[in-house]
C-alpha cells in the first residue's frame, strides 16, 4: 500500500476541484491518504510572491480564460462555482478548522462542506461563528469545536504542515506527494496521480 499526502487550503478554487476529484480516486484505490491542512499564503510569500503580482496586474486575455477554465473544469466534475464577494480569503481559522475536525475524523466532509459554502455560496468560512455552524451540521460538538480551534497545539500544526510543504519544494495548492518525493502540483495532475497511485497498486498485487 503506497502513501499519499495532500497538501490543500480551502480559499483555492483549483483546490476545490482538486479535491473533490480526489475523493473518488480514494474510493478506486488502495492506500495511504494523509490530509495535510496548510496556509497556502505562507507558502505564497515565502516562495511564490509572483501570485501577488499576478493579482495585482493580471493579464486580461489570462485572466478571462482561466475564468472560462475554471468553469470547465467545474462543469466536467457536475459540481458550482461562483466567484465569491470576499476574495482572497484569510484562511487561517477556516484551515485551523479543518485539522480540528480530523480529530473527529471528520476532515473530508468538513472540508467539502467548507469548499462548497465558499466557492458555490459565497459564504465567509473565515468567519468563526459560520464554522461552528458548519462543524455542528455534521455532529461535531460546538463548544468542544470552538475551543479546540484556539488550541495552540492546532495552530503549531497547520504552521508545521506549512513549513513542511514548503521544505519539500511545494509551492501552492493542492500539491500531492506520493511516497514522500514524486510530487504532483493542481487539479490538472489528478488524473496522473490516479495513474500512479493504480500503477502502484498493480505492481504490489
Amino acid at each position: 500500500m503506497k502513501k499519499v499526502e495532500f497538501f490543500f487550503d480551502c480559499s483555492s478554487p483549483w483546490t476545490y476541484l482538486a479535491f473533490h476529484r480526489f475523493q473518488s480516486i480514494v474510493r478506486e484505490v488502495n492506500a495511504d491518504i494523509y490530509w495535510k491542512p496548510i496556509l497556502v499564503g505562507g507558502v505564497f510569500n515565502k516562495v511564490n510572491q509572483d501570485v501577488y503580482n499576478n493579482r495585482l496586474n493580471p493579464n486580461p486575455l489570462k485572466f478571462k480564460y482561466s475564468r472560462k477554465d475554471l468553469q470547465d473544469w467545474a462543469n466536467y466534475y457536475q459540481i458550482s462555482i461562483n466567484w465569491p464577494k470576499i476574495f482572497p480569503l484569510n484562511a487561517v481559522n477556516v484551515m485551523r478548522a479543518v485539522i480540528v475536525s480530523d480529530k473527529f475524523n471528520k476532515l473530508v466532509p468538513f472540508s467539502l462542506l467548507c469548499f462548497e459554502n465558499y466557492w458555490s455560496k459565497g459564504v465567509d468560512i473565515s468567519n468563526l461563528d459560520i464554522l461552528s455552524e458548519l462543524a455542528e451540521s455534521i455532529d461535531i460538538d460546538k463548544e468542544i469545536f470552538q475551543e479546540k480551534i484556539k488550541n495552540q497545539n492546532i495552530k503549531d500544526l497547520l504552521r508545521t504542515n506549512t513549513d513542511e510543504l514548503i521544505n519539500r519544494g511545494g509551492f501552492g495548492s493542492p500539491t500531492i506527494f506520493i511516497n514522500e518525493d514524486d510530487m504532483y502540483f493542481g487539479n490538472d495532475r489528478m488524473e496522473l496521480v490516479r495513474k500512479k497511485i493504480t500503477e502502484e497498486k498493480n505492481e504490489n498485487n
